[in-house]
């Protein structure tokens, strides 16, 4: 079970003052909040083992331990077989990019490629900007509207023998709708020979991963998604490593995974990456035998618990009949999705409600969050988008409680005046 005031005793944001009181973070699947032993990690390795790789010396040596212990830890979180299949990038973001130019070169016109309108852009765009150039054909695949899950039909009718590549969300950011990703994948590799992309940054704090039983070909989040610092971690299958071609510096090294990280990489958040795996690790109360059993006690209370506050919210947004909630509203079917709430609510401008909850220091968002093909789908482009909700496990019920309390004055708010 999770004892949630100790998580959140780890969590100096969590508990810090402004205007006299402390506030709320539901703005998770934006960025969660570091713990005290991430920072920690961080300031302890720049203050005392600040270098870079290669010396002589015992500090670029701490260096190279710094960036090993990284790797282990990643391949524990994703179950990788090697930490030799663990890439480093700023983010996310150009670590996809990097694997789009690097994959496109295999590309030929009349190719084809799969993404999806559930996706982060962050996982279009890049393979987008290299079909252009190709002369490679792309397929979206749809989403079902009434719950905001991937239409599996629509991607099976898009694969044929032409296809070279599926990118996929794990979940939505957005909606936080859960791709069922295996029957994905598994659909994918029956049809064709394409390789597939995933994007876990969404689903990473709320899920345990397994690429070995995937079988995805590569695999991305970001570590300030899982309360570490701003750090692109990705899963590639070694064989891909070594057959594709990286823009790399020419002295380099030319060893794998190094020659896929240009330049001075971070080695502090390195540092934080490790320990924010550890803090997940540690909610298991030391119930497994190692990390990664560790890891999955974890995420199955984590999973446990964010169950709760879901089924609560769902019970709460659903009396207000001005409000439609977008994604799955099913309380059977919470392990499905993740804590994030998408909603509109009528008459209403998105950003009135996220600057008058700021304004109470509930930190919630509103927008597209980059999902643009499922805001486009949805019709919501031209309205602002939708307002979103995103609970981590150091939320709490209260906050929850607190959160409706602060919706029904905003209501008061609208049909007393017409700011909203």
């Amino acid at each position: 079970m999770l004892n949630v005031d100790a998580c959140r005793s780890q969590f100096p944001a969590l508990n810090q003052e402004i205007d006299g009181v402390q506030p709320v973070f539901f703005d998770g699947p934006g960025g969660s909040q570091p713990s005290q032993k991430v920072l920690d990690a961080i300031t302890g390795y720049l203050s005392r083992s600040s270098a870079n790789l290669g010396g002589a010396y015992f500090s670029s040596r701490q260096t190279e331990e710094t960036m090993r212990q990284a790797r282990e830890s990643a391949k524990s979180l994703y179950h990788a077989k090697s930490p030799n299949e663990i890439v480093f990038g700023a983010n996310a973001t150009s670590l996809s990019f990097m694997i789009s130019r690097a994959l496109s070169k295999t590309w030929q016109q009349g190719d084809e490629i799969i993404v999806t309108a559930l996706d982060h852009y962050s996982n279009v765009s890049p393979w987008l900007t290299e079909t252009e150039k190709a002369g490679v054909i792309v397929h979206q695949v749809r989403v079902n509207e009434i719950d905001c899950t991937l239409d599996i039909e629509h991607l099976s009718s898009l694969v044929n023998s032409k296809t070279r590549l599926f990118a996929c969300t794990y979940a939505s950011n957005t909606t936080g709708s859960i791709v069922d990703v295996y029957h994905a994948i598994k659909l994918i590799k029956s049809k064709s020979n394409a390789l597939t992309y995933i994007d876990a940054v969404h689903l990473t704090p709320h899920g345990v991963i397994d690429v070995q039983a995937l079988d995805c070909d590569f695999l991305v989040s970001s570590a300030y998604k899982y309360f570490g610092p701003h750090l692109g971690v990705l899963f590639a299958k070694e064989e891909h490593l070594r057959k594709l071609c990286p823009e790399k510096v020419a002295p380099a090294k030319d060893t794998n995974p190094n020659r896929w990280e240009n330049g001075t990489q971070s080695y502090e958040a390195m540092a934080g990456l490790t320990a924010s795996i550890d803090y997940i690790a540690s909610l298991a109360e030391g119930a497994g035998s190692s990390k990664r059993e560790n890891l999955e006690i974890a995420f199955q209370n984590i999973a446990k618990y964010e169950h709760e506050l879901s089924r609560l919210f769902i019970n709460k947004i659903n009396v207000y009949p001005q409000i439609t909630l977008y994604g799955i509203k099913d309380k059977g079917r919470l392990n499905e999705r993740t804590p994030t709430f998408a909603f509109t609510i009528k008459g209403v401008n998105p950003r009135a409600a996220s600057e008058f909850f700021g304004a109470n220091h509930v930190c919630i968002w509103d927008g597209h969050f980059y999902a643009q093909g499922l805001i486009d789908q949805l019709g919501l482009s031209e309205s602002g988008g939708v307002i979103r909700v995103g609970c981590m496990h150091y939320n709490t019920v209260d906050e929850v409680e607190q959160f409706f309390v602060l919706l029904d004055k905003f209501l008061e708010k609208c049909r007393s005046s017409a700011v909203c």
